[in-house]
């Protein structure tokens, strides 16, 4: 049964490779260019360093007072992986969070695949794994960074419960939980659609998915308080970090700024300002048509949690990498027009997303 199911998702699996593999050569031919490498690029810098800090000192103990600088803010599946990877290979932990990080995206290739087959068919499945391989921040799914551990439990996660496969859910989502913040909306996504279930026959198994899918993310965020000794220790952490929810002022305000206000916008900052708006028209699409239930909830949390962050600006589009769902209306749309205009479209992508992949790493001066 696996060897047939990766016969099926093989279409999809190497046309990930392919769109991933030219980015990484548009990456190599500019870094080459400004005499960069491309390993440290990928595996050691921004966010990277903060795991590895992780994995080689452990946790910070105490709140400090230093912004933006504790490192409970990052959520410990990743980092505990990756120790667990460099005690068993010979390369350092930078090589095995690069190599964990790769492998996990081939996975989330897959789940996504699977999550676009069972929903409409196979070629459905192909296209919603291309585009989200060329999206114009892809290259972090090829960095050390947990967006494709995340979104490789997520899709799983979801293809689980729209399999009805409960408790393989409920556990993805508690290592959803552990690996990012967004967790939470993987969490919502099980537990609504498995108590909703229950409405047409008691199940133990939904049941006991339902009370276990927040349990990932709730442990970490608990643990952090005990550890700080205040109740409130995770969400004081990501003060320090001038991460708060206010419900989409800040970004609200980011976007007038940047649309109308600055006279020249750096070009990374439109770029996340069109994908948070047309994330939220892809989720109105989404709605329209009538994805399931676990998919819009959720894609929706996520957009909450994005949009309505009242942290930095900059990373918006990354995080919302792993919710692939919203790209169901587009691959929809390309199977439904001309052989032609599917093929200039996904090449438009992929040229773009090679580019804004590289220019976000390269040009970019803040983290991806």
């Amino acid at each position: 049964m696996l060897r047939a199911a990766l016969r099926r998702a093989a279409p999809a699996l190497a046309a990930y490779l392919a769109v991933r593999l030219t980015g990484l050569w548009v990456l190599a031919l500019w870094a080459h260019r400004q005499r960069h490498g491309v390993w440290p690029i990928l595996a050691d810098q921004w966010d990277a360093l903060w795991y590895l800090g992780i994995v080689e000192h452990g946790y910070a103990r105490d709140l400090g007072s230093d912004f933006d600088a504790n490192n409970l803010a990052f959520f410990p599946l990743y980092p505990m992986l990756v120790r667990a990877l460099a005690a068993v290979t010979p390369g350092s932990a930078a090589s095995a969070g690069l190599g964990l990080a790769i492998v996990a995206s081939l996975v989330a290739a897959w789940g996504v695949f699977a999550v676009g087959d069972r929903l409409y068919d196979r070629r459905t499945g192909v296209l919603l794994t291309t585009l989200w391989a060329a999206l114009p921040v892809g290259l972090v799914q090829w960095m050390g960074y947990t967006e494709s551990l995340f979104t490789a439990c997520t899709a799983w996660a979801l293809y689980a419960v729209l399999t009805r496969r409960w408790l393989w859910a409920a556990g993805l989502a508690v290592a959803a939980g552990l690996t990012r913040p967004t967790g939470i909306a993987l969490a919502a996504a099980v537990t609504v659609t498995a108590l909703l279930s229950l409405r047409r026959g008691f199940s133990a198994r939904a049941l006991t998915a339902a009370l276990l899918a927040p349990l990932g993310w709730c442990g970490y965020v608990g643990w952090v308080g005990l550890r700080l000794h205040r109740w409130d220790g995770y969400f004081a952490v990501q003060r320090m970090w001038h991460n708060e929810w206010d419900g989409g002022l800040h970004t609200l305000r980011r976007m007038r700024n940047l649309l109308m206000y600055d006279s020249t916008p750096e070009l990374f900052l439109v770029l996340v300002t069109a994908t948070l708006l047309v994330s939220a028209v892809l989720y109105a699409l989404s709605v329209w048509d009538r994805q399931p239930l676990p998919l819009l909830v959720f894609s929706g949390v996520m957009l909450l949690i994005v949009l309505g962050s009242g942290g930095v600006y900059f990373p918006r589009a990354r995080f919302l990498l792993p919710a692939f769902p919203l790209l169901l209306p587009v691959a929809r749309h390309l199977l439904r027009a001309s052989r032609r205009y599917r093929v200039l479209m996904l090449g438009a992508a992929v040229t773009v997303g090679a580019y804004f992949s590289a220019y976000m790493v390269l040009v970019w001066p803040s983290a991806p």
